[in-house]
């Protein structure tokens, strides 16, 4: 049997300003750079890309939320 769990928990109110820093940025654009160039990535610089890549896009997310909640107040 499965069940549903809804958790409400509260973002901060600054959420919406913060920003991916900008050396982790940076870095992320490099490996996909060179990906671009080489073709391809070592194991440990793609599991590095995909890290990043996944922390950009919860924060997005995060960010994202937290714009849309200010708006409904």
């Amino acid at each position: 049997m499965s069940q549903t769990v809804q958790l409400t928990v509260p973002m901060p109110a600054n959420l919406a300003r913060l920003r991916f820093p900008k050396a982790l940025d940076d870095r992320l654009h490099f490996l996909l750079d060179e990906q671009g160039r080489k073709g391809r990535l070592t194991a440990g610089e793609k599991k590095e890309a995909e890290g990043l890549a996944q922390m950009a896009s919860m924060l997005s997310i995060l960010k994202l939320g937290a714009q849309v909640k200010a708006k409904t107040r």
